[in-house]
């Protein structure tokens, strides 16, 4: 597979030419995204364009629509044009090391968006903390049921994220169950974080425990949109409750009706604002306010940290109040 790639991107170099790097003033910045076909990438996608345009960047965006030879493909494509650093969401974080190998050959930065790359030498990355994020989900629905029966909904198996949302909610969670107060009577990955097949889980857990679930942690909103739906089936819709993260449109106007006990909200804003300006940043050889570091399994990757806020029925005005969305956005139907 390394030879092939690495065929494509010499035919590639030999179509576009040997890439001039490293314009200063002008950086050419490469976005390659897992899937612009979802919303909440989309809006990434125009965030992080617009502010890096207000630096003089250029940005040229690739979209992998969830298939991981295409991002790869595209990586390189845009190796190739002669981009001075690449900004990847990765489909599959755990395939891309030969990819970044070569960007690092071609003189080019790579920055892991939101998702960290692993066992690649990648330059830096930059998420929200999404350990916290975990323990904000787990905390949140441990307050609203401090015992009873507990499953756990994870994220995707591909997506490193969802097991660092893991160890934040366990961190809450095991004090609890080692009191005896809660009993975790299952817990299950969720492919490319699909709601139907949340759905599925969700409705599987609910018969095996003969409808006695008391709590679920969902580790973001469309897995919990998946097992509200299933509750719901059962008259169990807002009697259990439910975290999320994202504050999907849908998830929170499920958080005001109280069949979703909450959401994390993480202003895309702010972290593609604060991508574009680390992009460039790496471009320059400036110095980038780092304030953490994580081992992807090939080394220790220099990390900006954002703080995500948690939502409940008490403080859903924040996304208001910040242009997230409108009020009349919200109050539709």
């Amino acid at each position: 597979m390394k030879t092939l790639h690495t065929a494509l991107l010499a035919s590639l170099l030999a179509v576009f030419g040997t890439p001039v790097l490293a314009d200063a003033a002008h950086p050419k910045i490469g976005f390659s995204i897992d899937d612009l076909r979802l919303e909440r990438w989309a809006r990434d996608r125009d965030y992080f364009t617009a502010a890096a345009e207000q630096l003089g960047a250029k940005v040229y965006v690739q979209s992998a629509d969830a298939n991981e030879q295409r991002q790869i493909s595209q990586i390189e494509n845009l190796i190739a044009r002669g981009v001075d650093v690449i900004v990847i969401v990765p489909f599959n974080a755990t395939v891309l090391n030969n990819v970044v190998s070569e960007a690092k050959k071609a003189g080019v930065k790579v920055l892991s968006y939101d998702r960290l790359i692993l066992n690649a030498d990648i330059d830096a990355y930059i998420s929200f903390d999404n350990e916290k994020v975990g323990e904000m989900q787990a905390g949140g629905v441990l307050k609203a049921q401090p015992k009873g029966n507990y499953f756990l909904l994870g994220g995707a198996p591909t997506d490193n994220n969802a097991k660092i949302l893991r160890e934040g909610q366990m961190k809450v969670l095991q004090p609890a169950i080692d009191k005896g107060d809660i009993k975790v009577v299952g817990q299950q990955w969720v492919k490319e974080w699909n709601p139907t097949e949340a759905l599925g889980i969700v409705e599987n857990a609910l018969t095996a425990n003969n409808n006695k679930i008391d709590a679920i942690v969902a580790s973001n909103d469309a897995t919990a949109g998946g097992a509200i739906q299933a509750l719901a089936a059962q008259k169990l819709a807002g009697k259990v409750p439910v975290s999320g993260q994202d504050a999907d449109l849908a998830a929170i106007k499920r958080v005001i009706a109280g069949t979703q006990t909450m959401t994390v909200y993480k202003p895309l804003k702010l972290i593609a604002s604060e991508a574009a300006k680390l992009s460039v940043q790496l471009v320059r050889g400036e110095k980038p306010a780092y304030n953490s570091q994580y081992d992807n399994g090939a080394r220790k990757v220099d990390t900006i940290l954002l703080t995500p806020t948690a939502l409940t029925q008490d403080n859903v005005h924040i996304l208001e109040d910040d242009g997230f969305y409108t009020k009349a956005q919200i109050a539709g139907q």
